[in-house]
């Protein structure tokens, strides 16, 4: 297998894989046999027809049993590789084909402040700085709302997440709605910001992050939007959220059979509604309830599982990555974040989310973030090939040096030292001077990098038009 970070022109394989085919082959045959023996509660009238006219067996109750041949089928017709564009067509990130993507998470109820680094409730505002942030920052390749704002109504909180990503960046946006009406209001505000649906649906600059209550309960708000989104050619996250021992089975096997047979159902409905639809499936675990604290973990060690299965299919991968239990920016945060990226960018996972989670997801921090930024930007150089030629090897050079070696006025060095990587944000100054420049922590220094970039960085404006047709969605939907 081989893995490549975004803007690397050069390969690194590696064998990491959790799970073997034959492994694979076993969830694969299990949910299969779920779908069969238990079937799945479907709550929508249009996504029941569908499956009924396609040949499932559906009961009086709304249980629907679907064979395997119709997964057999959608497998085939669903594509392997999904493109996001930017905010000016242009393809931005290419799934299914190794590459890595990263970018944060949404929806966080808590904010620590990296001006007081303390925890409160999030406003409007930061969500819009949080976008800023985003789109200055190299190795975040794609947007997420990262905070809940308090101060708007939450019934249409969406709404305005959704104008603040796509009025302060161009980067492709991962959104989470609501409702039913909320993804048709996002789709709608994306059309305006793209020239109009047909133009969003050749250049999709969105995609909708759709969680489903457990692998065989499938509610109509999230079929709603499965639908709606497939018609439309726009891509569908389609993920299970069970929790192992709790919603699903605590054995890491039996929890991933059963949100794998939901992801099927998803893959089968899409595909059913418009043949080629793109949908792009889990890479992470369930994950197991903390049967000590009652939390569900986002850095356990079993996350790997399921990047096996989305590989197994052959199909674009959402994966959780630099998020961290920590309830601060801290060295734990710094290890789970380090741990868990360089896992699921070796592993090859396709979308990354979830850099700058603290509090198992119920808090955000913009210094954390900058942070996964640094962790990012090491690992791509980890992953870079090492070149092996005439140039690089070098013998001329060692030649002329001699037994004594002094490399340090060669033309070579100078030529080459450049490539080297070297960091932005992690210290390696001598002690001596660290001190000078204030002796400062790792946290501190991320926290003035934030107010740089925030003061600093200036994201393309939209055309006032755009500006104002995004508004009145916006008001619109909350006077309604």
């Amino acid at each position: 297998m081989t893995t490549r970070s975004k803007h690397d022109d050069t390969d690194f394989s590696v064998p990491l894989n959790r799970f073997s085919q034959e492994k694979c082959g076993k969830i694969h045959a299990a949910s299969l046999e779920i779908l069969d023996r238990v079937g799945a509660r479907v709550q929508m009238e249009e996504a029941i027809q569908l499956l009924k006219k396609a040949g499932a067996k559906v009961n009086d109750d709304n249980l629907v049993r679907i064979p395997s041949h119709l997964v057999e089928n959608a497998l085939a017709t669903a594509p392997k590789k999904v493109v996001l564009s930017d905010r000016h067509a242009r393809p931005a990130i290419h799934l299914g084909n190794h590459n890595c993507y990263y970018g944060p998470g949404s929806d966080c109820l808590n904010i620590i402040d990296h001006r007081t680094g303390k925890r409160r409730n999030p406003i409007i505002k930061d969500v819009v700085e949080g976008v800023k942030l985003c789109d200055s920052i190299e190795n975040i390749d794609f947007v997420m709302s990262m905070v809940l704002p308090s101060n708007v109504d939450q019934s249409t909180a969406d709404r305005f997440q959704m104008e603040a990503m796509l009025s302060y960046s161009t980067k492709p946006i991962i959104f989470v709605s609501y409702d039913f009406s909320g993804c048709v209001d996002s789709v709608e505000m994306a059309e305006a910001v793209m020239g109009g649906a047909e133009s969003l649906s050749k250049n999709p600059l969105i995609a909708c992050y759709i969680n489903v209550p457990t692998g065989l309960l499938h509610n109509e708000d999230s079929l709603r939007k499965l639908l709606f989104l497939a018609e439309r050619n726009i891509p569908s996250l389609y993920i299970p959220s069970s929790t192992e021992g709790a919603s699903s089975p605590i054995t890491t096997a039996g929890a991933v059979a059963l949100d794998y047979a939901g992801v099927l159902v998803g893959l089968v409905l899409s595909q059913l509604k418009r043949e080629g639809a793109p949908i792009i499936v889990p890479g992470m675990s369930p994950g197991p309830l903390d049967m000590r604290t009652a939390v569900n973990p986002y850095c356990d060690p079993e996350q790997g599982i399921m990047q096996s299965m989305a590989k197994f299919y052959g199909l674009p991968m959402f994966s959780l990555g630099g998020a961290s239990e920590s309830k601060t920016v801290d060295p734990q945060a710094a290890a789970e974040a380090s741990l868990s990226l360089l896992f699921e960018t070796l592993t090859g996972s396709d979308l990354i989310h979830d850099l700058g989670y603290l509090e198992s997801g119920l808090s955000f921090s913009f210094s954390h973030l900058v942070i996964c930024d640094e962790i990012v930007n090491w690992i791509k150089a980890f992953t870079k090939d090492v070149k092996v030629n005439e140039e690089t090897l070098a013998l001329d050079v060692i030649e002329k040096a001699g037994p004594e070696g002094n490399y340090l006025v060669t033309e070579h060095t100078r030529k080459h030292y450049k490539e080297r990587w070297y960091p932005h944000l992690f210290e390696r100054d001598t002690y001596g001077s660290w001190i000078e420049k204030g002796g400062k922590t790792l946290v501190e220094r991320a926290a003035d990098k934030v107010d740089q970039i925030l003061s600093e960085h200036e994201p393309e404006s939209l055309p006032s038009k755009i500006k104002e047709k995004l508004k009145g969605i916006v008001h619109r939907t909350k006077r309604n």
